[in-house]
């Protein structure tokens, strides 16, 4: 805890004490201690960066460098306070201009120069184009990777965990990259600064001597300057060693290892070229004028390394041959690659290429709602909705995008970049192109993004790209639920029931009925709209009937029996039902001509006799939609399916409820029509 604390306070008080530097003067022997903080700090920096594994694992990098250029500035200052006032700067600095560069003015001034043009023109400026491209290519590439991860995670091969992870290492990738190409900057203009404070020390220390110490021209030049180029060499070098850092950060590649394992590991692999080159440098003894001892004692230490170099060793005949399986799998003709391009995926959303930046995460939100779309399916319909692959598609017109089950479209929109749909009346005003809500077929019209306000002060309901992509995909589900019920998701369902109530599925299933028949009536129960999560009570119901018959319009009717509260409360409006009813003379008739068949039961009725039931349920049922009332069409359980089938040939969703169902509901029933066998004809 201790050593928290003192982290999260440390870097504040640094920074507040660089800034105090750059008005407080320091005492020589305070200014002498920094300064080889500063040394040490930025051959640390240079040494973390070669060991590192990848470049995120140093990524507070750019902070610090910002920070110790920050404080080499600082000491720049608080020397030229000293050596101008003083006209001594401590011993460090003194040191370098008298014993590093001789203490000749004419070498101080050349070994600054070189060491200025080394950092600005070779490492600085090829660290920064460096990080300028990598940011560039890294954010180009974030939609890319971003649906590479949400295609492993559909397709199982990482959990949510991993791809949480690995999306904040993309992101924290690209904020990475763009830190260091802004970071670059502060090294270049650190160098130029330095240039520009070693030229003021020059000219002011000289003014000062002259004017003020009453120096000899010669004797002030001799002075300041050794101390000024002791100053800028005392400030370059850590300079250099962070510019090195700089470069060495960015122009990491995707290593296993640290920088000297890989560069060990890389240049040692090739023992013919260690014996060419060695046996070269050997070589250059022979020309003339050239001296033989250094290139004999280099050509013989390379040629002692390669002779110590270790052959590659050959991989056993077992591991070769899964080697060479290995590489046989991604084979565009193997079996096995056919099959996995083969593999359909349940539920697919495809974009065309100018949508990708839906799925960016810096940009949009639409794989967290896909996400949260599964927990809201699975509230809704008790069922597990299966993981939508997002990929882009360049056979989709620009700005379209599709909805497939199990590989055939099953809904198709558009979504145009940069902007909103707006759905009302009164849009002729705003710029854009005609648009419909895919769901309910509204008009609207695509109006640009930066006209949000302007469309909802027209009385516009305005909804964004991502907003009717999800909409329309949870319509896609729910009409479709029972096509992508598979068999393992009812497996997945009956052991969970199992681990709550173990004794309902031992019971049920294999027992009484196969999962292929449990499968077969939750996807007609979805098929009819009624939400499957009370799987205990549906699967104690299909048991009861089971022991009965299995024909399956019975286990179907049996469940939507035990559901019957529920399934009436979905049509119950402030506590009311609203309900058409058959004529008994009517009802009694389609009792009596019900026959079965391999499908299920059906009526035996004339055409003529079917087209008016539908007609008259029909026109009952809109009258009173029109009324805001959702109705529906009550029946004897036995009829009650072959009508709804009977119905929903005829292209009319009347929703038909049996008596059993009804009976159940607390509801207050309220009967506003009657199917009749007057105005259904008589045969």
């Amino acid at each position: 805890m201790k050593n928290r604390n003192l982290g999260r306070f440390a870097v504040p008080i640094g920074v507040v004490g660089i800034i105090l530097m750059m008005v407080v003067p320091l005492p020589t022997f305070l200014l002498d201690m920094l300064i080889a903080v500063n040394i040490t700090a930025a051959l640390l920096v240079l040494l973390i960066s070669m060991f590192v594994q990848r470049p995120l694992d140093f990524a507070v990098f750019p902070a610090l460098l910002l920070v110790m250029t920050l404080f080499r500035l600082a000491l720049n200052i608080s020397a030229t306070r000293l050596v101008l006032r003083d006209g001594d700067a401590g011993k460090v600095i003194h040191a370098f201009g008298s014993f590093v560069v001789g203490g000749n003015l004419v070498i101080g001034l050349v070994i600054f120069s070189i060491l200025v043009i080394v950092q600005m023109i070779v490492v600085t400026k090829g660290a920064e184009r460096v990080a300028e491209v990598g940011a560039r290519f890294t954010l180009d590439a974030m939609p890319g990777k971003q649906m590479a991860i949400d295609a492993d995670l559909n397709a199982g091969l990482i959990d949510e965990a991993e791809a949480k992870k690995r999306r904040a290492d993309v992101s924290a990738e690209a904020d990475f990259y763009g830190a260091m190409d802004g970071g670059s900057k502060f090294v270049k203009g650190d160098a130029i600064a330095a240039i520009i404070i070693t030229l003021i020390n020059l000219v002011g220390g000289f003014a000062i001597g002259v004017a003020q110490a009453g120096m000899a021209p010669v004797d002030a030049m001799n002075h300041y300057s050794l101390l000024s180029i002791g100053d800028g060499l005392v400030s370059q070098i850590p300079a250099l060693l962070l510019s090195v850092a700089t470069g060495l950060i960015v122009t990491r590649s995707a290593t296993s290892g640290d920088m000297g394992q890989s560069v060990t590991t890389q240049l040692s692999q090739n023992k013919l070229a260690l014996r060419i080159g060695g046996g070269a440098a050997m070589a250059l003894c022979v020309i003339p004028g050239l001296p033989p001892l250094p290139f004999l004692i280099v050509g013989a230490t390379v040629l002692l390394i390669a002779q110590r170099v270790k052959e590659p060793v050959p991989e056993p005949i077992e591991k070769a041959g899964a080697a060479a399986e290995a590489v046989d799998l991604p084979a565009p003709d193997s079996p096995e690659q056919l099959l996995g391009e083969m593999r359909i995926d349940p539920l697919e959303l495809a974009l065309a290429p100018d949508l990708v930046d839906l799925v960016d995460a810096s940009s949009g939100d639409l794989l967290d709602r896909v996400r949260a779309l599964r927990r809201k399916m699975a509230m809704e319909l008790g069922v597990i909705m299966p993981p939508v692959r997002t990929r882009d598609d360049l056979d989709l017109p620009l700005s379209s995008y599709a909805i497939r089950i199990s590989g055939v479209d099953a809904g198709t929109g558009q979504a145009p970049p940069g902007t909103v749909l707006a759905i009302g009346e009164g849009l002729q005003a705003l710029p854009g192109r005609a648009g419909v809500e895919p769901v309910f077929g509204l008009a609207g019209k695509w109006v640009p993004a930066e006209m949000h306000y302007q469309a909802e002060i027209s009385g516009a309901t305005v909804v964004d790209r991502a907003s009717v992509i999800i909409t329309h995909l949870a319509e896609i589900v729910r009409t479709n639920a029972s096509r992508l019920l598979g068999r393992e998701d009812v497996r997945a369902l009956s052991e969970m029931v199992k681990r709550t109530h173990p004794v309902v599925v031992e019971e049920l299933t294999p027992a009484l009925l196969s999962l292929g028949q449990v499968q077969k009536v939750l996807q007609a129960l979805l098929d009819e709209g009624v939400p499957i999560r009370d799987l205990v009570r549906i699967f104690e119901a299909l048991s009861l009937r089971a022991k009965v018959s299995v024909d399956p319009d019975g286990l179907v009717e049996a469940a939507r029996s035990a559901l019957g509260p529920a399934i009436a409360a979905q049509y119950t409006t402030a506590g009311r039902l609203t309900v058409i009813t058959l004529d008994p003379m009517l009802e009694q008739s389609l009792l009596e001509s019900l026959r079965p068949s391999d499908t299920g039961a059906f009526m035996a009725i004339d055409g003529m006799r079917a087209e008016a039931i539908v007609s008259e349920a029909s026109r009952l049922s809109e009258a009173a939609e029109q009324q805001g009332l959702n109705p529906v069409l009550a029946c004897s359980p036995q009829l009650r399916l072959p009508l709804m089938r009977l119905l929903r040939a005829g292209s009319r969703r009347v929703q038909v409820l049996s008596y059993s169902e009804i009976s159940g509901s607390t509801a207050q029933i309220e009967t506003i029509g009657v199917v009749n066998g007057a105005y259904a004809g008589a045969a």
